[in-house]
């Protein structure tokens, strides 16, 4: 069985959010594969995708930290400027980690660790709604 959707993201703050179950909300199908793949797509340049912890929010506001220090707004060697200081970081904040995650299914459900989450990177300070594209490749159970 192949299936692909378009999900969209209601707009959220700068920072790192935990969006497992949005994107669970969006994608009952799931339910009907034994065992396949979820491959999730950002389609943007300025957020990014990737799994982490999905317990302790303290993770989520630790990583914002660490790039905005990693990655900083307004460094003198940045030519791409015109929307904004937070532009061209969010451009190299969303390469450094990716703009896609393939996550494993097995029994209706995503096979993922017990302490592991799918993380939005929103990197802009006044981002709009993100759409992601989800393809689900799987044996189905019915």
């Amino acid at each position: 069985m192949w299936l692909q959707k378009t999900l969209q993201l209601k707009s959220k703050r700068r920072g790192f959010h935990l969006i497992t179950d949005e994107v669970l909300l969006e994608l009952p199908e799931l339910a009907q594969i034994n065992i396949g793949i979820l491959h999730l797509f950002i389609k943007h340049t300025s957020a990014s995708l990737t799994i982490n912890e999905n317990a302790d929010p303290t993770v989520r506001s630790d990583m914002e930290a660490h790039f905005n220090q990693f990655i900083p707004e307004n460094a003198h060697y940045y030519q791409h400027t015109y929307e904004g200081s937070d532009d061209m970081p969010a451009h190299i904040k969303a390469s450094t980690l990716g703009n896609n995650v393939t996550i494993p299914i097995k029994n209706g459900q995503l096979n993922i660790g017990i302490w592991q989450g799918i993380y939005l990177g929103e990197h802009r300070n006044r981002a709009g709604q993100r759409s992601l594209v989800a393809t689900i490749n799987g044996e189905s159970s019915e």
